[in-house]
């Protein structure tokens, strides 16, 4: 059968999991009387909460006898680790660019790494029938882009599409028939390559692991596309690290091919395919799976370098234990250690005490989203504020820089310009009009500058604001940049927080917490109006008498309280705060608790 391999590459919510569920069902792939999710793809919990892609997925169809196996890419940079490793195994790109936004940062960011590959792309124009698109000047952006990123000229030769993900239309005219896909089927089996690959099916079988999965019960997966030779179930074949150490020899207990949505067993893997490999132990992401006789590793493809760490620790707060099962650190560090092992873009590293680890990663959702997944597996951790990694080197200490793509109304462009260039010490790129009433800033500003600016620009714009932001390079050190400006409030007290006690504290703060809660000593239960820390009895009660007045008795009406989601709680805390972290609870504390007087206050409690 005809083969073409193709990821899907686009910036969050540009619609392209939606696209991948109408080229799943026009290509038949699900029966007619079918029962189908929406975004089929996005399988896991996380994904279908947040409407975003965390994990690569690779799926397969078959339009009029070519097999198309298609990728759908995460859409965040903070995940790019992902997208790195999977345009090794495929031959072209489908761009996908929302009509009314154009290319953004996440584009710019995949398609370079395309680009250096040599991948041909086909542009598609989605969300046409929006009422505020504009697929002319999102096609002149993409042409912009795409020679910005040094193109070559059939790489600036791209065709391009209209279409709409959530209608199951494409074509190549803006005003066409909009009857189905069959356009965009046509053009990939028309524009993307064949794999070359096909050409080796007599040499010795060689393959790169790219993802690595796992099975209840087939135990580890390894997939990858065969770049050689041919591999039937039951071989011997050996593990090869990227420097070119044996790691294992084993024998293939199984091989999976995509099929839909399904893996299917099938009994020979051929040089081009996309397939799952079983029967390893020890073999992971970025090794060379091939036949005893070849000696030599594949190139894997290089990953950018983490720019912010974390430490996680034990929970050591006096309510320890009482939400989650998994609280030692032994079992912490296998859960750490295990994920840096499938998640290239993780560094994992023991502090010199053993009872934290230093995680470094892409950015504050990448963390969120391991912290949200260990959360819901019964762990309790202690989170500190995220840190930037710098970089020493002979022109000076370095820091890394982000451009940050804003679309904001204009009568709030002021504000953000003078937070992002002022004492974030931003540099303004690029400011222009990007629609009715609507402005587009591009600046590049320290990384170290955006941990916790989201929440501060969300209340400047009034929650209107769209902010996006891509690892752009290295720079010199730009000096201090203010933290958060305003202090908290910090309980003195062990115990149930008390109505009474926080209708009293309102006019100190705005509060995180409710009546009835269980707070500790060094608890954050608000933020305070000023900018120093207070500390405060939130279990101070109404003292009672027999005497009767008016007003006395009055119904205590509390302000609702701001609960935090993990990303805002990791981005808002200082250098001496942590959050704590349940499978039930989020709380933010300070650091400043010793041994003896943890157990006095678990005792109290």
């Amino acid at each position: 059968m005809d083969l073409r391999n193709v990821a899907i590459i686009a910036h969050v919510d540009h619609g392209k999991t939606t696209l991948v569920d109408e080229l799943l069902k026009q290509s038949g792939a699900f029966r007619a009387n079918q029962a189908v999710a929406e975004r089929a793809m996005d399988s896991n919990d996380l994904e279908r909460e947040r409407g975003i892609t965390i994990l690569a997925k690779c799926t397969s169809v078959e339009w009029k006898g070519t097999r198309i196996n298609i990728v759908d890419t995460p859409g965040h940079a903070d995940f790019g680790g992902e997208v790195e490793r999977i345009l090794s195994m495929v031959d072209g790109v489908v761009l996908l660019v929302d009509a009314a936004e154009g290319p953004m940062p996440q584009t710019k960011f995949v398609t370079s790494k395309a680009l250096a590959l040599g991948l041909r792309p086909i542009v598609v124009l989605n969300k046409v029938d929006k009422p505020d698109a504009e697929p002319d000047r999102a096609l002149d952006e993409c042409f912009d882009l795409f020679a910005n990123l040094d193109a070559d000229e059939d790489q600036l030769d791209f065709p391009h599409l209209y279409a709409s993900g959530r209608a199951g239309w494409a074509d190549t005219e803006l005003d066409g028939s909009r009857k189905n896909l069959d356009p965009l089927f046509k053009l990939i089996v028309n524009h993307v390559p064949a794999p070359k690959q096909i050409k080796h099916q007599n040499e010795d079988f060689r393959m790169l692991a790219t993802t690595l999965g796992a099975d209840p019960f087939v135990g580890r997966l390894l997939t990858g596309r065969v770049e050689s030779g041919k591999l039937k179930v039951g071989a011997t074949v050996q593990a090869l690290s990227r420097i070119g150490q044996k790691i294992e020899q084993f024998r293939v207990t199984k091989i999976q091919a995509f099929r839909g949505l399904q893996m299917r067993d099938i009994e020979e893997a051929q040089a081009g395919d996309i397939v799952s490999l079983a029967g390893m132990s020890k073999a992971t992401v970025a090794d060379t799976i091939c036949a005893l006789a070849v000696d030599k590793p594949l190139k894997a493809q290089p990953i950018d370098p983490p720019t912010i760490t974390v430490t996680f620790g034990i929970n050591d707060s006096p309510l320890a234990g009482r939400d989650g099962k998994k609280v030692q650190s032994r079992v912490i560090r296998d859960r750490l250690y295990k994920e840096a092992e499938s998640n290239v873009a993780i560094k994992i590293k023991d502090t010199p005490g053993g009872e934290a680890f230093e995680v470094s990663g892409r950015g504050e959702l990448q963390m969120g989203v391991l912290i949200e997944n260990m959360r819901r597996e019964g762990f309790e951790l202690s989170i500190s504020r995220p840190q930037v990694i710098l970089k020493e080197t002979d022109e000076g200490m370095m820091e890394p820089i982000e451009e940050v793509t804003i679309d904001v109304d204009d009568d709030y462009s002021g504000a953000v310009i003078e937070k992002v260039t002022g004492a974030r010490k931003g540099e303004l790129v690029e400011m222009r009009p990007s629609g009715v009433g609507k402005t587009r800033i591009i600046a590049h500003v320290p990384s170290r500058g955006l941990i916790g600016y989201h929440g501060e620009f969300l209340t400047d714009t009034r929650g209107t604001g769209v902010l996006n932001r891509v690892f752009h390079g290295w720079a010199p050190h730009k000096g201090p940049i203010p933290g958060r400006r305003a202090g908290v409030l910090i309980s003195m007290e062990n115990g149930e927080a008390v109505a009474y006690a926080l209708w009293n504290l309102e006019e100190r703060g705005r509060m995180f917490v409710e009546p009835q809660e269980q707070v500790y000593t060094g608890m954050i239960i608000g933020e305070h109006s000023r900018d120093n820390d207070l500390e405060v009895n939130p279990l101070k009660g109404k003292k009672l008498t027999n005497v009767r007045a008016s007003g006395t008795d009055e119904a205590v009406r509390l302000t609702p309280v701001s609960r935090m989601t993990l990303e805002q709680a990791i981005a808002y805390i200082n250098d001496d705060e942590l959050v704590e972290v349940t499978p039930n609870a989020i709380r933010l504390r300070k650091r400043y608790l010793d041994p003896h007087e943890r157990k006095r206050m678990s005792k109290s409690l």
